[in-house]
């Protein structure tokens, strides 16, 4: 598996009040199998599809946490990131920690307050499987001060941007890694804009897309299962998508791109 780009989204997990739960719902709907629980790293667990791991699971060890879906990106030096996202304005929240001979791990809190990780790969290297049915699809900064948030990623990462806004009210970009093209085709993450039309009290965050093989079947077995949508199936020029929520509080969106609107 080639190495990820600094700066590329290169592992996603999610914190929850009951992992057992968790692998239930989420070994349903997407297809997962699950790894052996790490005790050494608080019962940490990867699901994998095809053999190959696609995200980690992990119970919250504290109860004020979040329960969240998390993004982690790419670095090829944890410590000299964390000192980029100081001196960019952000805020690191724990220090870059070596996690056994798996890697280098970093978490980080944006001008916005997106939270994030950064991962420095050991033994494991992130995604093994992404953009396939039941993997990692894409990944959004939902933010509400795009202007502080994107010179940030720009400095930490050296994004390079393609500005999609246009004169209806869209504030929407796409990031790249650095010495790559910055062009949709080698697009890595989207930042949107929280605008008045959410909710006040919600906070910015990453969303992240999982691809599906049917959209509607995704919100129909989610909603079987306990969890719902919050913004029903639509179709865009990059596929039908919907936001859903897990049936303990984690939102998470899913995207059949095969149903591109044209």
């Amino acid at each position: 598996m080639a190495a990820f780009a600094d700066g590329a989204p290169c592992w996603a997990d999610a914190a929850l009040p009951d992992l057992e739960a968790g692998k239930r719902f989420y070994g349903e709907l997407f297809g997962w199998e699950f790894g052996a629980a790490q005790p050494e790293f608080h019962n940490y667990t990867r699901a994998l599809l095809d053999g190959k791991a696609v995200v980690g699971l992990m119970p919250k060890p504290d109860g004020r946490m979040p329960t969240a879906w998390d993004i982690f990106f790419a670095t090829s030096d944890a410590a000299a990131t964390a000192a980029k996202i100081r001196e960019a304005g952000g805020q690191v929240i724990e220090e870059a920690i070596a996690v056994g001979d798996l890697g280098t791990m970093g978490l980080a809190v944006d001008p916005g307050g997106a939270f994030f990780g950064v991962w420095q790969p050991g033994a494991h290297k992130g995604f093994g499987l992404q953009r396939e049915p039941g993997s990692y699809g894409w990944v959004e900064c939902w933010t509400r001060d795009a202007k502080a948030v994107d010179p940030f990623y720009e400095a930490v990462f050296g994004y390079g941007s393609v500005d999609y806004s246009d004169d209806a009210g869209l504030d929407f970009v796409v990031w790249t890694p650095a010495g790559q093209p910055s062009d949709g085709e080698h697009a890595a993450l989207g930042r949107a804009v929280i605008d008045d039309t959410f909710p006040a009290e919600l906070p910015a965050h990453f969303l992240i897309y999982f691809t599906v093989d049917d959209c509607d079947e995704a919100v129909r077995t989610t909603t079987r299962l306990g969890g719902r949508a919050i913004r029903e199936p639509q179709n865009t020029p990059h596929g039908r998508f919907a936001v859903l929520v897990d049936d303990q509080g984690a939102t998470f969106a899913v995207i059949d791109s095969s149903k591109a609107a044209t």
